[in-house]
């Protein structure tokens, strides 16, 4: 199976991420995994959290998921109009949410709460990978203006995070699948990990045939080294003032 642009089966996609994309939000990146763009933006609650955390001194994270109607090749109707989220939105939105919480240490938030809102604006494989790696940039930024508003000398950020699929087509893993090779692959995989290399989720299921536990390493393999990657280019933005940084 030929990949766009003649990409090697073990390589990403080229990757963007843009800070303080709008102009509100506390923490804010567009990232574009090839044609998936996602915006991510990170709001502070100084001084509230859920009711059962209140009184504990603790912080919480919470993320929502949405994609815009015409972030595809049709139109989909708005979620809100039909009245209730979708299971996959629902999914997708805890998802993130569980991963993040991974990057802080709720106790030196105080009772503060931050919101991850992701919107994909436009969909081409791996929305919720790319998702969960550029709002663990936009929660880095939030988090440094939380400690100013609160006068916090303890920074609650621990870790990066990042997160890739892995596909498995013709018995050869297939790394970051866009939409075409996501659609047809024999299993699909998402696959969250932090900085020191250690695993916060997997998602995976064989579509068609089983898959061996010698492929399960090769596919894990070959998504942890695209996640180092990714980890470093967003520790080289977070620790500079730099706007965007690329992959190719």
């Amino acid at each position: 199976m030929t990949r766009l642009n003649n990409r090697h089966t073990h390589n990403i996609r080229p990757i963007r991420m843009t800070r303080r994309y709008t102009a509100y939000a506390e923490g804010s990146v567009l990232v574009e995994f090839g044609q998936t763009k996602v915006l991510c933006n990170a709001s502070i609650n100084v001084g509230q959290v859920p009711k059962f955390l209140k009184g504990q001194n603790t912080g919480w994270l919470t993320a929502e998921y949405s994609m815009l109607p015409r972030s595809t090749h049709t139109r989909m109707q708005r979620e809100i109009t039909r009245g209730k989220a979708s299971g996959r939105t629902l999914e997708i939105s805890r998802l993130i949410g569980r991963s993040l919480r991974q990057c802080l240490d709720f106790e030196k938030m105080g009772e503060n709460s931050i919101n991850i809102d992701c919107d994909v604006i436009q969909a081409d494989g791996g929305t919720r990978t790319a998702s969960i790696t550029g709002a663990c940039v936009a929660l880095y930024d939030a988090i440094q203006v939380l400690q100013e508003k609160t006068k916090n000398k303890e920074n609650p950020f621990t870790q990066h995070i990042a997160a890739l699929s892995v596909g498995l087509i013709n018995n050869e893993p297939y790394l970051d699948l866009d939409y075409k090779e996501d659609s047809t692959a024999d299993t699909d995989m998402n696959i969250i990990m932090n900085e020191d290399g250690q695993l916060i989720e997997i998602q995976g299921t064989a579509e068609h045939q089983p898959f061996s536990r010698d492929i399960l390493n090769k596919m894990l393999d070959v998504t942890e080294s695209g996640i180092e990657r990714l980890i470093q280019c967003q520790k080289a933005l977070t620790q500079t003032n730099d706007e965007t940084i690329s992959i190719d």
